[in-house]
């Protein structure tokens, strides 16, 4: 038998694909956050760096800290606190 894949975008079929046509702006790539502004966290497909983990699409976090041209966002996950980091691309002002 062979082996399942389990690579970072695996099982993301539709939940990293990008629509027919569409193309990311500039502006989203150069964007920035105060700390302790609200945002969510949506991937952007077609820049794989600095993308957080699949499962982290769509929850809302509270950005901490800057770290070189990323953010740590921190956001709930259950009851527990979780920090993700994430480039500006992937997150989106609440």
């Amino acid at each position: 038998m062979v082996r399942k894949s389990r690579g970072i975008r695996a099982k993301t079929r539709k939940k990293l694909a990008q629509k027919p046509g569409y193309r990311p702006t500039i502006t989203k790539f150069l964007q920035e956050f105060k700390e302790g502004q609200r945002v969510i966290i949506n991937p952007e497909p077609s820049s794989h760096s600095g993308m957080p983990h699949h499962r982290f699409k769509g929850k809302i976090g509270k950005v901490i800290e800057r770290r070189g041209k990323s953010y740590i966002v921190e956001i709930i996950d259950g009851n527990k606190v979780k920090k993700v980091i994430s480039k500006p691309e992937h997150l989106k002002a609440v």
